[in-house]
């Protein structure tokens, strides 16, 4: 259960929660509070190893990013409570926005496997991103950022665009090789970032390919007017939007590229591997 960001007496809530449903479906269950990034892999590791039937995620997709990387490759499930601001793998999954019918959910179901993608050596299972939405993301997430939500991301992203830099990338998959100035390079496993905004209509979680969709920046004209598309969740309506399905990706650029992995950004070098695993992780929801 992620504590970051949370009022004590919030995560207080929480816990007791967990509790009563766990108990009152006749289940013995751990319940533990994250204390910094990281806690949650390390936890989940642990669960892992002790033979733990499924571990539940509780908290955004940062958090459910740490626990799946730590589950994958194994036969222990992942169960999830969405609490964050995005929760796009949750909503890709259909899982409630109500903890209780959330967790119950997950107690209850059956697991199902679905693919994870991996892009320099992190994993994830929603969506893996490089250029403007890993900025955005790292402002995003920054200590000092009050906003949530989307209305959060809205004002970040607009706030954001006018002294970005668009990157030059090599693209090179099997039979292609591609040289582009983008706005931003997805890897989408799910079909949305969170918060409904979608950049990969057509990926499924479980169809063992990744989407990569492509942003160009074409002009700064027609990046500035396409952006509300990028908010409003309908940017694949643009001609400067691309997609394809994917097993396996270079991306090179001259410069490092800062990258994220569910939303959680991370600072690359220039030249990053990406791939899918099909079925790697299993879910119960």
């Amino acid at each position: 259960m992620s504590g970051a960001r949370g009022r004590a007496s919030v995560v207080g809530d929480r816990v007791e929660l967990a509790r009563r449903v766990t108990t009152g479906l006749g289940e013995t269950a751990d319940v533990f509070v994250t204390e910094q990034v990281g806690h949650a892999r390390d936890l989940a590791r642990t669960a892992r190893a002790g033979g733990a039937r499924l571990v539940v995620a509780w908290g955004g997709d940062g958090t459910v990013n740490e626990v799946a990387s730590a589950l994958a490759f194994g036969d222990v499930p992942l169960g999830i409570v969405p609490a964050g601001s995005g929760n796009g793998l949750a909503r890709e999954l259909g899982i409630s926005p109500h903890p209780e019918t959330a967790l119950t959910a997950a107690l209850r179901g059956a697991p199902r496997a679905i693919d994870a993608g991996e892009i320099a050596g992190r994993l994830f299972v929603n969506i893996a991103g490089i250029g403007f939405d890993a900025h955005v993301a790292a402002r995003f997430n920054a200590p000092e950022n009050p906003r949530r939500g989307l209305a959060g991301y809205a004002v970040l992203t607009a706030r954001s665009i006018a002294a970005y830099t668009c990157g030059r990338y090599e693209i090179v998959t099997p039979d292609a090789r591609t040289t582009v100035r983008a706005l931003l390079i997805a890897l989408a496993n799910g079909t949305e970032f969170g918060n409904r905004i979608r950049i990969a209509p057509d990926a499924r979680v479980d169809d063992g390919a990744l989407d990569l969709v492509i942003v160009e920046e074409r002009s700064r004209l027609a990046t500035m007017s396409s952006l509300w598309r990028l908010i409003n969740g309908s940017v694949h309506r643009a001609p400067i939007w691309s997609s394809r399905r994917v097993e396996e990706v270079t991306i090179e650029s001259v410069a490092p590229m800062m990258f994220h992995v569910d939303g959680e950004p991370i600072q690359g070098g220039t030249h990053l591997e990406a791939r899918v695993h099909p079925g790697a992780l299993r879910v119960c929801v």
